[in-house]
């Protein structure tokens, strides 16, 4: 099996893209994205009233003689409570909705990365580190989620605004509106060029955090190891490492990122200086009313605190962006190939293998089988046998067609396997593997994984041929017991029998076990042996082992070494020949 991890860089989208595709997600909910806009154009409307009516309130009191007119303050003020309180209705409503709706998108798009990562072929997998696929389903697709139902929203809102204030600054009085003529692009520039440099940063945020739950996974699953080998201190300081990177990471993307908020409202509040000196030359000259001063300085900070506020979320937005773009990475990563359009349904399998030729790398430069032929008769046992690194888990490999060869054909019952459907072919095969899988369910659920709609009947008989079942009826709820995550609760010989069970209820004309005994006590070993002698007959069988007492009895023996068939024939066959197998024998029992 490969053990490297991808690290080539890759292309990242521009940002208009990753705005546009996460768009689409938010078209599937047109209904609830239209109400979304009336509720936000309404209650950024009815706020808009307000500095109006503040001004009309100013105006009712006459300067110098301190003439108050009660009635139209009194009016005016009444009517600016209903009018913000009115807004603020919709706009928990309008928040309300919008949380629901980053809900419903972001259901959406975890069921497609989850559906995406059942669809792709098993090197990715294999050159990818499970915390930094599990960072991305988790944390930024949460990121994405943070920024709908946040950012989106008031994005929408400062657009509303900042029009409806211009407008309103307009009628007002035309002359003031040219302040804004200089500060506004000002603040769009510096904005701008911000983005394009604090962009990188935040991408590498996202990767940084990946590696980091790529590797405090893989200490976590292998803790018992550290502990062994004593190994704490040295593991603390490459996760130190890790963390120190992730934290540089975050620092220097939320760092230079809330550089542009204050920058733009350094800006903002320049403009707002200029707005009463100025304002304040109009008055004495009669141009502009006290009223409408404050009622223009009102919608100035409404014009220009929309924009600070966008440029203070910009750091999220950004980070979302990278998210997205890690996201829709994966998404487009590309999936298992297609059944070729020839492909016929593997039926009534008798299980007659044959590799002819196969040459195979798990990367184009680095060819690991040259050249294997292996025969396999239907019914027959084949165990094969090698060192660590020999081939034997590429074959099978190759047998389920989880890695297709550069080279040669693959048949089964004489069809090419390149030309069956995939589905078929890995029903047709029943398999144990050294590393054992359980989910959080029933010792019941567990064994008829592979066998929907099983009977209680037929998952007894499957333990009672894995020497597993009188096991099971002595735990307080028997084939009910719950197993928590990856059956922790259970010892791993235990573990290793459920998961023979699970292999023996399918009813599957071919058998792979991979070092299926590995992590079973040799008594317990012997009682499996001899209940799947009866329960192999009539069935292909490979046989992965290190222990070469468990297929002594094997019709066929293939000794792989660099990725060649060395020897095959019989156990005592290759005995007598004295050769790498009589060897490698030998040395286990002596």
């Amino acid at each position: 099996m490969p053990s490297y991890i991808r690290k080539e860089p890759r292309m990242r989208q521009p940002k208009s893209k990753v705005l546009l595709r996460l768009g689409t997600y938010l078209m599937r909910h047109k209904g609830m994205v239209f109400a979304a806009l009336m509720l936000t154009i309404a209650s950024n409307l009815l706020a808009l009233v307000g500095p109006t009516l503040s001004g009309y309130a100013i105006d009712a009191i006459e300067p110098g003689k301190g003439a108050v007119i009660f009635e139209q303050v009194f009016y005016y003020c009444f009517l600016m409570a209903v009018f913000y309180a009115a807004s603020s209705v919709l706009s928990y409503i309008l928040s309300a909705l919008m949380i629901y709706l980053s809900q419903k998108i972001v259901y959406q798009m975890r069921k497609e990365v989850f559906e995406k990562l059942a669809d792709m072929p098993v090197n990715y997998f294999d050159t990818h580190q499970t915390g930094d696929i599990l960072s991305r389903i988790s944390y930024d697709i949460d990121t994405v989620n943070a920024s709908l139902s946040n950012d989106l929203l008031q994005i929408c809102t400062s657009v509303i605004t900042v029009v409806g204030s211009f407008i309103m600054m307009v009628r007002l009085s035309p002359p003031l509106v040219t302040i804004f003529f200089v500060t506004v692009p000002a603040s769009i520039l510096f904005t701008r060029y911000r983005t394009k440099k604090v962009r990188p940063l935040f991408h590498k945020r996202s990767e940084k955090l990946g590696e980091l739950n790529g590797f405090t996974e893989e200490i976590i699953s292998g803790h018992k190891t550290t502990k062994a080998y004593h190994q704490e201190a040295t593991m603390q300081s490459r996760f130190d490492q890790k963390n120190e990177e992730a934290v540089t990471a975050f620092y220097n993307a939320d760092y230079y990122g809330s550089i542009t908020g204050p920058s733009v409202n350094f800006i903002n509040n320049i403009s707002l200086s200029l707005v009463s000196v100025f304002g304040a030359l109009l008055y004495l000259f009669s141009k502009i009313s006290l009223g409408d001063i404050s009622s223009f300085v009102l919608y100035s900070r409404k014009f220009s605190g929309p924009i600070n506020e966008a440029a203070n979320i910009l750091s999220e937005l950004q980070s979302a962006c990278s998210a997205a773009d890690r996201v829709f990475q994966l998404l487009d990563e590309p999936s298992e190939k297609a059944d070729a359009a020839d492909a016929i349904v593997l039926d009534h399998v008798r299980g007659d293998v044959k590799m002819e030729n196969i040459r195979f790398g798990y990367t184009p430069d680095k060819i690991i089988i040259p050249d294997l032929n292996m025969v396999a008769p239907a019914g027959s046992t084949v165990a094969i046998v090698g060192h660590t690194g020999a081939g034997k888990t590429t074959l099978i490999n190759l047998l389920m067609r989880f890695y297709d060869p550069q080279g040669g054909v693959i048949s089964v019952d004489g069809h090419d396997i390149q030309h069956v459907t995939r589905k078929s072919l890995r029903l047709s095969y029943a398999m144990v593997l050294q590393d054992t899988w359980l989910f959080n369910g029933t010792i019941f659920d567990n064994i008829a994984y592979g066998k929907p709609g099983a009977t209680m009947e037929e998952v007894t008989a499957a333990a009672k041929a894995a020497k597993i079942d009188s096991y099971i009826r002595k735990l307080p709820d028997g084939y009910q017991t719950y197993l928590s995550e990856d059956g922790v609760n259970i010892s791993q010989g235990q573990k290793q029998l459920l998961t023979i069970a699970r292999a023996m209820l399918l009813d599957a004309k071919m058998l792979i076990l991979d070092e299926a005994t590995s992590n079973v006590d040799t008594r317990t070993e012997i009682q499996i042996q001899a209940a799947m002698q009866e329960l192999m007959k009539g069935k292909t069988c490979f046989i992965i082992a290190h222990r070469l007492s468990t297929i002594q009895h094997a019709d066929n023996i293939l000794v792989v070494d660099g990725g060649n068939i060395v020897e095959q024939g019989t156990h005592a066959q290759l005995m007598a020949k004295g050769g790498y197998y009589a060897n490698l024998y030998q040395s286990q029992f002596h």
